[in-house]
């Protein structure tokens, strides 16, 4: 499975701790979180996907990620749940992608993530009610995030044209709720700084 190319489409949700939104989008890593410190899980929806001739269509996954300050200077600690349907290959291939060893996208992850959680394979849902996205792991995750509108009620608010390495285009975001228990951890981020992605990943 080395240099594989792969890519997958489709849609990616973010919560996270801060209290206003993510300021980490905006500096592109160089101010810290408005906790000092940054704990987020992310959902994610993949329409389309491959790596080499493993298909990743149809996969729901979810990251969790903590960061213990400036984004840029690394030391994040992260966990990968994938959705049960995946088969032996696409778990590898997926673990390879979201631990940055499969280059192109998501290769930061390899130099940023200095401890790894592990991986647990489990029942995931993605659905857009309305504009709510609603990201659930039975028992682990339970989040639902709706775009903040804009001046224009009928339209969100989006910063586009970004640096900002998960997309360029983001749709800024609120959670309704948002609690995630896992490795540990029990965070609950409702009324919090969430975000909304077009998926566009490739590699290497």
């Amino acid at each position: 499975m080395t240099d594989q190319s792969w890519a997958m489409k489709g849609e990616l949700v973010l919560s996270c701790n801060c209290t206003v939104f993510c300021p980490c989008v905006l500096s592109l890593g160089s101010h810290p979180p408005t906790e000092g410190y940054c704990q987020t899980w992310a959902g994610f929806r993949i329409d389309a996907g491959h790596f080499g001739e493993v298909d990743l269509s149809g996969l729901n996954l979810g990251l969790i990620m903590e960061i213990p300050g400036y984004m840029s200077r690394g030391n994040w600690t992260a966990g990968l749940f994938i959705d049960q349907r995946a088969s032996v290959y696409a778990v590898k291939a997926l673990t390879k992608i979201f631990t940055g060893k499969a280059g192109g996208t998501t290769s930061l992850l390899s130099i940023l993530v200095g401890k790894f959680l592990g991986v647990e394979q489990v029942p995931i849902t993605y659905e857009t009610r309305d504009k709510t996205r609603v990201f659930q792991i039975p028992k682990i995750i339970d989040g639902a995030v709706t775009p903040i509108p804009g001046k224009d009620r009928e339209k969100d608010t989006v910063i586009s044209n970004s640096e900002y390495w998960i997309a360029p285009e983001i749709i800024v975001a609120k959670s309704d709720k948002s609690k995630m228990r896992a490795f540990g951890r029990n965070w609950n981020f409702a009324g919090r700084s969430a975000e909304i992605c077009k998926l566009d990943w490739r590699g290497p």
